[in-house]
């Protein structure tokens, strides 16, 4: 194996191999999130498809790497990452600030996979065309761990304990640095379909905010929303699992039917 392949291969975890399934998921994580996040999903969603959680810098097994500051590095990285999978029918689904890591990753490689990109999947983001002005990276470290419990995105007995936030908070802070930064810059929209996936009651997204996703793309578009705040996705998996699977079909079948195209 080449260095060049090894460093991709730290972007990925395959926690459940399905080398014969039609379709691979990758999975983008939230801020402050890393891959396991998304193993139970993993675990549901096969055989019916195989799923990537992408493991960024500054995190549990990258623990030792700089966690990166930029939406754009990230995404650079992402994309290096991905170019091993490029051959397969791909999803995007991506959760919070991995919502915004895979639109933007899904603008970088859609001309390139020539077809493959069948559908992104955002959840738990308002559209690149509402920002708000936010500065949780410049909090304390207090500050960022009060934002985390404000979201329950973390088991508060884990933010209790004073080991666990002190590995936490450089890759969260990162995350939130570039996240916070980031610019939309306007370009084409993408070919493929669209879905946003949202709980009524995330503070972090309202109603015309997740409508606002429709003029991203030049497809069908579609919004989900689910009972629960920002982190509704972990007390409704088996909505979420049965939505991922409807709207992977319709991908599907948009393809087979040679609308895709």
């Amino acid at each position: 194996m080449t260095d060049s392949q090894e460093l991709r291969q730290r972007w990925i975890r395959r926690y459940h191999p399905a080398p014969d399934s039609e379709v691979t998921v990758v999975c983008f994580p939230h801020a402050g999130g890393s891959a396991s996040y998304f193993q139970p999903l993993s675990a549901r969603l096969t055989p019916r498809a195989e799923v990537l959680a992408l493991q960024y810098p500054g995190r549990q097994d990258r623990r030792s790497e700089p966690a990166l500051t930029s939406v754009d590095a990230l995404v650079d990285g992402i994309v290096d990452a991905l170019r091993d999978q490029a051959g397969r029918p791909l999803v995007f689904f991506g959760h919070s600030m991995g919502g915004t890591l895979a639109f933007e990753t899904a603008r970088r490689m859609e001309a390139e996979l020539d077809g493959r990109l069948l559908g992104l999947v955002v959840s738990g983001r308002r559209s690149p065309g509402s920002p708000r002005q936010e500065a949780v990276h410049l909090r304390d470290d207090a500050g960022l761990i009060a934002q985390i419990r404000k979201l329950d995105g973390t088991s508060s007995a884990l933010l209790d304990d004073e080991d666990v936030v002190r590995m936490i908070i450089p890759a969260l802070r990162a995350d939130y640095t570039a996240v916070e930064r980031y610019a939309y810059r306007p370009g084409p929209a993408l070919s493929c379909p669209l879905r946003v996936y949202t709980g009524d009651t995330d503070p972090q997204v309202r109603a015309d905010e997740a409508t606002a996703w429709a003029e991203y793309t030049r497809a069908d578009f579609r919004v989900r929303t689910f009972t629960g705040g920002h982190f509704y996705l972990a007390e409704r998996g088996d909505e979420v699992i049965a939505a991922l699977r409807e709207d992977m079909t319709a991908f599907q079948e948009r393809v087979r039917s040679g609308a895709g195209r």
